[in-house]
């Protein structure tokens, strides 16, 4: 039995220290904000010009966009790129086997990769957030790009000319009585066409429509979900109102 219990207790000092040594890069919290009808719209704009060459969200249609405040015929004049239909679902341009051979895999859907991504760090758009910032250059990868998030990541830096070129810093720390390399900061390699706020604030509008997109209908379920509890509440006050007239005079 005692040896159980220490094999146990090692066991279990051993998950921790994986779960330490693997916890990642920090995730910074994402300005999400469903009922910013305007951050959608950008946001949607930004998906259509620099994610769906590659990825799709086959899940969602292009006339759901209403529901943020577009009308149909905003989105053919703006949005609408690889097809030529309204109620036609958004389906990336690329050919799948070309993008394996230049990914080594073919891009994943988007529709639902707010949710999925979530973990114990932070939701899937705390993670989106601070993936889409913390590109840097390296030049031993085959795209020309690696991710502190997401380390030997695939995906090539798609919006590396609104963000420019970074590369990050480190300062030597001691830990546990070792000198190690620690994340300081970022060093910027060459300017991009917006400031690091405006960069910040794109990729904010980007995440917020990833998250909506996700789920398109739960402004409709919440704010229908207040009402039904309003009548929950109403209805248990009536209940108990006519019980106690009905018991009124039974001693």
């Amino acid at each position: 039995m005692k040896k159980f219990i220490l094999a146990l207790i090692a066991t279990i000092g051993l998950a921790a220290g994986v779960q330490a040594s693997t916890g990642g890069f920090p995730l910074d919290k994402a300005p999400v904000n469903l009922t910013d009808n305007a951050s959608l719209q950008r946001g949607a704009r930004t998906f259509v010009n620099y994610c769906l060459s590659c990825h799709s969200a086959a899940y969602m249609r292009y006339n759901r966009l209403t529901d943020i405040g577009l009308t149909e015929q905003q989105i053919k004049d703006n949005l609408l790129i690889t097809t030529e239909k309204v109620g036609d679902t958004m389906v990336a341009a690329i050919n799948p086997k070309e993008a394996k051979d230049w990914f080594g895999g073919n891009p994943p859907d988007l529709t639902v990769i707010a949710r999925s991504r979530a973990g114990n760090g932070g939701s899937g758009a705390d993670y989106l957030y601070t993936f889409l910032r913390t590109f840097y250059r390296d030049d031993t990868k085959a795209t020309g790009w690696n991710n502190m998030v997401f380390p030997s990541v695939g995906m090539p830096h798609v919006l590396w000319e609104l963000q420019g070129e970074r590369g990050p810093v480190y300062e030597e720390v001691e830990h546990h009585g070792e000198k190690v390399h620690a994340f300081k900061g970022w060093q910027q390699l060459t300017p991009g066409t917006q400031t690091n706020l405006q960069y910040d604030q794109t990729v904010g509008d980007l995440v917020n429509y990833l998250q909506w997109m996700g789920e398109p209908a739960q402004r409709t379920r919440v704010r229908v979900g207040v009402w039904v509890l309003m009548f929950i509440a109403l209805f248990i006050l009536i209940a108990w109102r006519l019980n106690a007239a009905y018991w009124k005079d039974v001693k």
